[in-house]
């Protein structure tokens, strides 16, 4: 299984830790390529930016986004998106480092340029946006992605899902 590091910039840097749950933000200017992690099927798509500041938490906070279910049965997600590449869209079979988006500040980001990127089992597919913005620390997997390295999420998502039963 091939894993890529989620944004191709020369200037990317990510925190190791999120607020409030197991995600992270990778910092890169506006416009760099945000591409596809393994290969696999695009799950959900948000072309759209409907978030309203001071609503409460919800399906909306990512603004533009892109899920995507790998050929390893973990849903990788990445929010923020200043645009989604035309194409892209539910259904879509991608592959590794294919070009899906570019970062982006749309939906809570703050003004601030980053992929907010989470790993979690694709519990209910789509619509379950508590699971799917995040549910184990991707540090370990990004830092590893980041040097070529392989290293796997499939077994701690398994076993958080086992744990959870799926329930953010």
């Amino acid at each position: 299984m091939e894993y890529v590091f989620p944004v191709h910039a020369s200037n990317v840097d990510f925190h190791t830790t999120h607020a409030k749950y197991p995600a992270t933000d990778i910092f890169a200017d506006c416009g760099e390529p945000v591409v596809a992690t393994t290969s696999g099927v695009v799950l959900e798509v948000s072309l759209t930016d409907e978030y309203v500041k001071g609503r409460p938490d919800g399906p909306l906070n990512g603004g533009r986004s892109v899920s995507l279910l790998g050929d390893d049965g973990v849903r990788y997600y990445g929010s923020h998106l200043q645009r989604v590449l035309s194409g892209i869209r539910a259904g879509v079979r991608v592959q590794a480092g294919q070009e899906l988006g570019e970062v982006g500040h749309t939906g809570n980001a703050n003004g601030v340029c980053h992929l907010h990127y989470g790993i979690s089992p694709p519990c209910a597919r789509t619509g379950d946006w508590k699971v799917r913005r995040g549910v184990i620390w991707p540090a370990p997997y990004l830092k590893s992605w980041r040097k070529k390295g392989g290293k796997s999420p499939v077994s701690e998502v398994a076993a958080w899902k086992s744990e959870h039963d799926c329930k953010a």
